[in-house]
């Protein structure tokens, strides 16, 4: 009988380290993301999340470690050359292109995924392919009623889908996610961690990087947990949040 074939980890960290100083801002992280899995990412505030993020995207030079995407090494590739490889992120800190759309700035995320010169895709947004993907994105995330609407006329819940939708622009294998539900009311977390539930897909994870617990618990199967730039417990949600020592360093129980 022959065995089951296991399928490649879309993204596998393997022991990153991150060095500021002389300090380890992330030290020997490990992570693993498969294909169609959400995977929440939590720690406290000074964990090194953010770092070990902009390590994975190209944003920072891990010191030493490994950053295999979809079975390609790609540690020493730059922050362009992981995007083009199937790398997204949206940011906490949103900057949309204010003076555009909501439909302009993601058919130029669109458009941005085929051409190296963003001048050139700046032409490009124009062009209907990207005007029609831009408005599947943008009806994706809730945001069908507004696609001729400007950034500054949008409250922040709203900005969140587009950032989302921008980042979906890119096709990505992996998606990143930088607390999304950061400064959202109670209503407003829910309807968005419901929208990042559905985002994983055949060819397709997505890391969700939040400190909203109970949503992450909520929607999320699988988590890493970080503490001081060094991993902490890495499995199922449930199994995870059980483990004394996440619960000492995230949680601020003893028992």
């Amino acid at each position: 009988m022959t065995a089951a074939k296991t399928s490649p980890l879309l993204l596998d960290v393997k022991n990153v380290t991150v060095t500021f100083g002389g300090l380890n801002a992330v030290d020997g992280a490990r992570l693993a993301l498969e294909d169609n899995q959400l995977l929440g990412f939590i720690g406290p505030n000074g964990a090194g999340k953010t770092t070990l993020m902009r390590a994975i995207i190209g944003m920072l030079t891990p010191s030493s470690g490994q950053i295999i995407l979809d079975g390609q090494d790609i540690s020493n590739r730059r922050l362009v050359d992981r995007i083009n490889l199937g790398m997204a992120l949206a940011q906490q800190i949103i900057k949309p292109l204010k003076d555009m759309t909501l439909l302009d700035n993601v058919a130029l995320a669109a458009g941005g995924n085929k051409l190296l010169s963003p001048i050139k895709a700046m032409i490009h947004r124009s062009r209907q392919h990207e005007q029609d993907i831009a408005h599947g994105l943008l009806t994706e995330v809730g945001l069908a009623d507004a696609i001729y609407k400007y950034p500054a006329e949008l409250p922040l819940g709203f900005l969140k889908r587009l950032e989302v939708a921008r980042a979906l622009a890119r096709q990505p294998k992996v998606l990143l996610l930088d607390e999304p539900l950061a400064g959202l009311s109670i209503k407003e977390a829910e309807d968005m961690a419901d929208l990042i539930m559905g985002l994983p897909c055949k060819g397709r994870g997505v890391i969700l990087i939040e400190h909203n617990l109970s949503q992450v618990r909520r929607i999320c199967k699988m988590l890493y947990v970080q503490n001081n730039g060094r991993p902490l417990a890495f499995g199922a949600t449930d199994d995870v949040l059980e483990k004394r020592e996440v619960q000492m360093a995230y949680l601020g129980k003893s028992e």
